[in-house]
C-alpha cells in the first residue's frame, strides 16, 4: 500500500511537533515536510508532492486561506484540510469555497484527524452537510441575497439533471444514493458530477453543497449528516 504523503504547516512549533508526533504513529502515512508559514508552502509542494496538505488557517505572513487558493489553482493540487480553533469562521468558509476539502478543529481527538487525513486522501470530503449548513447559517460571507442571486446565476449553466444531481450531493448523498434516487447508473452520475465540477469550475463536493445552500435549494429538507463517500473531482480525475 502505497502511503500518503503528508505535508503539515502551522506557524506555531508546538503544533507541528504534535501533529507530527501523532500522524507518525500512522503506518500509512508519511510527513514529507513541515511549513511555518504559507509563504513555504508551494516551493514544498513543488519540492515534496503530498497528497494532502495540513493548513493552519492564522499564520502570520501569508495565511492557510490564500495559501489554500494559491495551491488549488494548481492543476495537481493537492487536497488541503483545514486546521482551526472555531467551529464557525469566516475564514474556514472562505477556504472551503477556495476548494479546501474540508476542516478540523485543533483539539479534535488525535485518531480524528488521522482518519479525516485518510478520508480525503481517498476523495471524500471531512465535512458533512449538516456542518457546512451550521458554518453557513453562523457566518455570513456577503449578504444572503447577493449570495443567491450570484450563486442562482452558476447554476444556471447547469441543466435540469445536472442541476437535480447537484442538489443531491449538496444533501451528502453517495453517488449509488444518487443514483438509486435519480434512477440512473452510478456511472452516469459519476459523469454528470464531473460535468457539474467542469461547468460551475469547482473542485470538489463540498463547493457544491456551498453553492447549492447559496442558490437556496437545501432549505426544503434535510441534509444526511454522514456526507459523501464516493471518490470525486477533477484533480484526482475521478468522479
Amino acid at each position: 500500500m502505497t502511503a500518503i504523503r503528508l505535508l503539515l504547516v502551522d506557524d506555531d512549533p508546538l503544533v507541528r511537533a504534535g501533529l507530527s508526533f501523532m500522524m507518525g504513529g500512522a503506518d500509512d502515512i508519511e510527513i514529507v515536510g513541515e511549513a511555518a508559514d504559507g509563504t513555504e508552502v508551494e516551493a514544498l509542494v513543488d519540492r515534496t508532492r503530498p497528497d494532502v496538505v495540513l493548513m493552519d488557517i492564522r499564520m502570520p505572513t501569508v495565511d492557510g486561506l490564500t495559501a489554500t487558493q494559491r495551491l488549488r489553482r494548481r492543476e495537481d493540487a493537492p487536497q488541503v484540510v483545514v486546521l482551526t480553533t472555531f467551529h464557525a469562521d469566516e475564514q474556514v468558509l472562505r477556504a472551503l469555497r477556495a476548494g479546501a476539502a474540508g476542516f478540523v478543529l485543533k483539539d479534535t481527538p488525535p485518531a480524528e484527524i488521522v482518519a479525516a487525513v485518510r478520508r480525503v486522501a481517498a476523495g471524500d470530503p471531512v465535512l458533512s452537510p449538516t456542518v457546512t449548513r451550521q458554518l453557513m447559517a453562523q457566518v455570513a460571507g456577503s449578504p444572503a441575497d447577493t449570495r443567491r442571486s450570484r450563486a442562482r446565476e452558476r447554476l444556471a449553466a447547469l441543466n435540469d439533471r445536472e442541476r437535480e444531481v447537484a442538489v443531491a450531493v449538496g444533501r451528502g448523498l453517495a453517488n449509488a444514493q444518487i443514483a438509486t434516487g435519480l434512477f440512473m447508473s452510478v456511472a452516469t452520475v459519476k459523469t454528470h458530477v464531473s460535468r457539474i465540477l467542469t461547468k460551475l469550475d469547482l473542485n470538489n463536493r463540498v463547493q457544491v453543497a456551498l453553492l447549492a445552500y447559496d442558490a437556496g435549494l437545501l432549505e426544503d429538507g434535510p441534509a444526511d449528516g454522514n456526507g459523501p463517500t464516493e471518490k470525486d473531482g477533477r484533480q484526482s480525475g475521478t468522479s
